[in-house]
């Protein structure tokens, strides 16, 4: 029988409202610093399955989640495309080389980097659960785009927004490789036991309603519309982080199963701005959750009043921060559960 969380994702809304949390398998754990300690390094963990699927497995077994999201990373793609890919301690994700030019010569694909994260989604999968859903994922086209052009994170994605303004048909074909890795990718990870796909598109609000249209909603839809064909009745969660008024037209126009959003959307707005069937995932701060007490009650009360009458799961706007007590994580879950 599929749980709760799949059910909604079907648009039946359940009693029970379903809940997982975004990096939910992650530093704020005990159980994942030890771990991590002993394994050395992020994408070393990434690719190990057994240890990749220990930390997918961490917090449903400490905590009860209807939902497992694979333990891994949206660079996965660009680094099975051919960049170099590491990881500076303090500082985030180094790629090399930076495509400043969105050219991808030079480049030898290396898709077999793929399979230990589809060992570990079949790990995952083997040891929770009929009732807990198996979530796979990848970065949206646009997001993975920034990391790849300029080599790293930045601030405001400045250099992939230049690169897509300046030689917009460079910057496609390397939105088209992204996206075609990225089909590839998912289609796996569904064979391998995923039940339902979140597309990541963490920097969406940095984009002019131009630009979004073009390097957001519409690879999004070519990527839906081929996960919908080569894998009917898989569920594409789509998450534009900072869409905001440009949400609607995502939903629209993308043919998501269910929309992501993020904190700084307000719950009413966005239940009286999209279709009554669509699912809704989230939206608690996650500096609420940091911070706990009555403020904490109050918050995940008004989003459950807001979707009381659509299917809905509940998350976090964004991802758990690393600094998150569990007794407020536990303190979530019965005010969710009684």
């Amino acid at each position: 029988m599929p749980g709760v969380l799949l059910d909604n994702l079907a648009g039946r809304r359940t009693e029970k409202r379903p809940v997982w949390l975004m990096r939910q398998a992650g530093r704020y754990l005990p159980e994942y610093r030890a771990l991590r300690a002993e394994k050395g390094g992020f994408l070393e963990l990434v690719y190990d399955s057994e240890a990749a699927a220990e930390i997918t497995c961490q917090p449903i077994d400490r905590f009860g989640f209807d939902g497992a999201i694979l333990f891994s990373d949206i660079l996965i793609v660009p680094h099975a495309l051919g960049q170099k890919l590491w990881f500076e301690a303090g500082e985030g994700p180094r790629m090399a080389p930076p495509l400043v030019d969105g050219a991808l010569e030079g480049l030898e694909r290396a898709f077999e980097r793929f399979e230990p994260i589809y060992r570990t989604v079949a790990l995952v999968r083997e040891r929770i659960g009929p009732e807990v859903t198996m979530l796979g994922f990848a970065g949206s086209p646009w997001t993975v785009a920034t990391y790849m052009v300029a080599g790293q994170g930045s601030k405001d994605q400045g250099a992939a927004r230049a690169l897509a303004w300046r030689d917009p048909a460079a910057f496609a074909t390397l939105i088209g490789a992204i996206e075609s890795a990225t089909v590839e990718y998912l289609i796996g990870q569904i064979d391998a036991g995923a039940e339902a796909i979140q597309l990541f598109d963490s920097w969406a609000g940095s984009l002019s309603p131009s630009q979004f249209e073009t390097w957001v909603i519409a690879p999004n839809a070519r990527i839906t519309a081929a996960i919908h064909e080569a894998r009917p009745g898989i569920p594409v969660i789509g998450f534009p982080k900072g869409a905001g008024a440009k949400l609607p037209a995502y939903a629209r126009e993308t043919g998501v199963d269910a929309l992501g959003i993020d904190e700084t959307q307000e719950p009413d707005w966005i239940h009286a701005q999209l279709p009554a069937d669509l699912p809704v995932q989230g939206n608690l701060d996650p500096m609420l959750l940091k911070a706990g007490g009555d403020a904490l009650d109050d918050g995940v009360a008004r989003i459950l009043a807001s979707f009381a009458d659509r299917p809905h799961i509940f998350n976090l706007g964004h991802g758990i921060d690393k600094d998150t007590p569990i007794p407020h994580v536990e303190r979530l879950l019965r005010a969710l559960r009684g």
